[in-house]
């Protein structure tokens, strides 16, 4: 596409007319599930959903992610534009897509930019990074994406907006560019929200002396050095750190999580536990100046699920179905027979000979990483792991499932304990269609996460009736309720947070064996709980979208 095919002021204006009147946000994120392709994690649920929400409240709601050099093919493109934005020094060609959603709803639109310098190989949304070099090629495809965004903001490209919300590291680096960048300073009046929905991951890079850092992204432009360090290595800038000194209110999703962030985190000996990630001076000043809200992330609840009661459990040998054809095409997509998918499939095979459900089946869906997974590779106070302990609490008449990939050596953890424990099954990969017969098939629940800024397992989980055996932190501890519609445990040690990850599995299935009454209440109040995006989204229009009043001076008469 050419330059002379650049927007016009014209069009601009005629485009934002329809919506005059309504509040428009634009939302910024590397994620959004809302169109194909577009979903590595929580933030693509989060946008997905939070979107239509906002539209149902009366907004308008523009969501522009990076293409990331692929979801432009992905999806039916309805509209095309091209502009040019400033990075590394040089005029880069962009070209902003209006893509059609995978629900196309009234007042969403979706948008994807296609630059050459947001485009990972491989049609992926994150890159990996050798250890010498963290974050080397996100911070160079996101920092470019910030660019372009706020480029397109400043000509107008999306129309009149009043708001912008901006999602998690990858997006800080429009907050910088308004902050500092001479030809944005007209924007400075628009309001900026900034979303932490992980600060496990903060994006740092050096300052300068690598392709890879803030003076080489942004040749030439000042910057307050002291708004954009990390404290803990000053020779670094830290965009989320940055994101959060920068934008006019910071939102965390869940209130639990926004009140642990603010307190040091401990990763030494016995303690392990996770509050800000180094950022909590930072987390704490935006809390004393009334910036930090911390607001429960929603979940989708089928119409049918307000009055009717649950459907039945699916039937077993249907589910082993489903993981035996993601298995197989699982083996089938690689060149290598991993150890793991063989187990697993003579797991399966073994199920289905004997024709019988287990007494108690155990779920778990996750990434296989520290925050989700620590409590089941560590040992307690008896010398074994916990999830040897929950497998010994299980015995014979019991299966714990999980579904999950990640880390090689919780990989690797999980394929040794299978080829061992006949009640574990580990499918090691991810399939929507087998979560979802994990979360509908399931009596109990295992999430165990170090830390949970929301969580959206527990919440699908419960949605299915099944309730949850959860580390009580995060928004697991604001959704969960020990004895109401869960199992929550809790210990001041790493040690003792997987003994009493144990009891607690031993005390739920305790209850599920010998007071069955019981743990079909907990049951049908985990049924019953309702995690509104409408409820969501008025907190996000009451809290952060609206401007707080001026403060007043009173005179004294």
């Amino acid at each position: 596409m050419s330059d002379s095919d650049e927007i016009a002021p014209a069009r601009v204006e005629a485009e934002a007319s329809p919506a005059s009147g309504a509040m428009h946000v634009l939302m910024v994120a590397p994620e959004n599930d809302g169109i194909r392709g577009g979903k590595v994690g929580g933030i693509g649920d989060v946008i997905r959903d939070a979107a239509p929400a906002l539209a149902d409240a009366g907004c308008r709601v523009t969501v522009a992610t990076p293409s990331h050099g692929f979801l432009h093919r992905l999806n039916q493109v309805e509209e095309t534009v091209s502009f040019h934005f400033d990075f590394r020094g040089n005029r880069q060609p962009a070209w902003l897509h209006t893509v059609t959603g995978r629900s196309p709803r009234e007042n969403v639109a979706h948008r994807v930019i296609d630059a050459q310098a947001l485009a990972a190989p491989g049609d992926r949304i994150y890159m990996d990074d050798p250890p010498d070099s963290p974050y080397a090629a996100d911070a160079t495809r996101f920092a470019a994406f910030g660019a372009a965004v706020i480029e397109a903001l400043r000509a107008g490209l999306f129309g009149a907006v009043d708001v912008v919300h901006l999602h998690d590291w990858p997006a800080a680096f429009f907050l910088i560019l308004r902050a500092f960048h001479s030809a944005y300073r007209e924007l400075t009046g628009t309001r900026t929200i900034y979303s932490i929905h992980n600060l496990a991951y903060q994006g740092v890079r050096p300052f300068g002396g690598h392709d890879a850092s803030l003076n080489a992204f942004f040749p030439g432009m000042w910057y307050d050095y002291g708004r954009l360090v990390d404290r803990r290595w000053p020779d670094t800038f830290n965009p989320m750190a940055a994101a959060i000194r920068l934008a006019d209110a910071v939102h965390t999703v869940s209130p639990a999580y926004a009140d642990e962030i603010t307190r040091p985190s401990r990763h030494a000996a016995d303690e392990w536990i996770y509050g800000g990630e180094g950022l909590e001076a930072d987390i704490a000043d935006a809390r004393e100046r009334g910036r930090l809200h911390g607001i429960l992330n929603g979940c989708v609840y089928p119409p049918e699920r307000a009055d009717g009661p649950l459907e039945p459990k699916p039937d077993f040998a249907e589910t082993l179905a489903t993981f035996e054809a993601a298995l197989l095409g699982w083996m089938g997509a690689s060149d290598i027979v991993r150890p793991e998918h063989v187990i697993a499939l003579a797991r399966i095979q073994a199920l289905r000979r004997s024709g019988l459900r287990p007494e108690t089946v155990m779920t778990s869906v996750g990434r296989l990483t520290d925050q989700k997974a620590l409590l089941m590779r560590r040992t307690g106070g008896d010398g074994q792991s916990g999830l040897a302990g929950i497998l010994d609490a299980l015995g014979g008449q019991g299966l714990l499932i999980l579904l999950g990939t990640g880390d090689p050596e919780y990989e690797g953890f999980f394929r040794w304990m299978s080829g061992r424990r006949a009640n574990f099954l580990f499918l090691a990969g991810y399939s929507d269609a087998c979560a979802h017969r994990l979360y509908r098939g399931g009596d109990l629940f295992l999430m165990p996460s170090s830390f949970e800024p929301c969580g959206i397992s527990q919440m699908l989980a419960m949605r299915e009736g099944q309730p949850c055996l959860v580390h009580g932190v995060g928004g697991l501890r604001d959704t969960v309720s020990d004895g109401e519609n869960g199992f929550v445990f809790n210990a001041d040690t790493l040690r003792g947070r997987v003994d009493a990850m144990v009891a607690g599995a031993r005390r739920a299935l305790d209850m599920k064996r010998n007071r069955p009454e019981r743990f079909a209440r907990i049951a049908a109040g985990a049924a019953r709980e309702r995690f509104l995006w409408s409820d969501t989204v008025e907190q996000y229009i009451g809290k952060l979208y609206r401007p707080p009043p001026p403060a007043t001076t009173t005179t004294p008469s």
